[in-house]
């Protein structure tokens, strides 16, 4: 029976994660890489699990601390040579969710949110938004349950530049009006 798909056997599956790990701007966990890779039918987690590991023993990809592994300079050199090999919609796929990462790496680098626990028992959320120059702003709220604080955490982490943006936007027009009044 003809097998339809990419990833025929354990090669192009090392094909596939090299490509993904040479585009990647930051290391990525074993689950970051099979969800990457997974543009194919035929990849099972199992596929990478195994991969990953060999991979690494073998010198292409290195393992870092918390579990995250990234390309070594002999990975990227055989990924130039066996990137020709990888079916072009796959290849696009996967060069689609790679960009989505290091998209949402960066902006995880940009804008933080921390919770921290005050003597009173409350908890202050400090949120930070910065640029590549540094930062943009600061700002810290104060919730009443740890609760409360982490959903002000996530707001913040998917609103910043909204957020940001309103309040130029009041500030700057307040400021205007002000000095408009005769």
């Amino acid at each position: 029976m003809e097998q339809h798909g990419f990833i025929q056997d354990m090669l192009d599956v090392k094909v596939l994660i090299l490509f993904v790990m040479a585009k990647l701007e930051y290391p990525a966990s074993l689950q970051t890489i099979y969800e990457l890779c997974y543009q194919d039918d035929k990849l099972s987690y199992f596929d990478v699990s195994v991969a990953v590991p060999d991979m690494v023993q073998s010198g292409h990809l290195q393992e870092l601390p918390g579990g995250m592994y990234g390309i070594t300079d002999k990975g990227r050199e055989h990924e130039e040579i066996t990137c020709d090999a990888i079916a072009y919609p796959v290849m696009q796929r996967a060069l689609d969710a790679v960009r989505r990462y290091n998209q949402t790496m960066q902006r995880r680098k940009l804008i933080n949110a921390e919770i921290v626990k005050q003597d009173s028992g409350d908890y202050a959320v400090q949120m930070h938004l910065r640029d590549e120059a540094g930062p943009l702003m600061q700002l810290e709220l104060t919730a009443p349950s740890v609760t409360q604080a982490r959903a002000l955490a996530r707001a913040f982490e998917k609103k910043a530049d909204a957020i940001y943006q309103l309040v130029l936007t009041q500030l700057i027009e307040q400021e205007e009006h002000d000095h408009a009044a005769p």
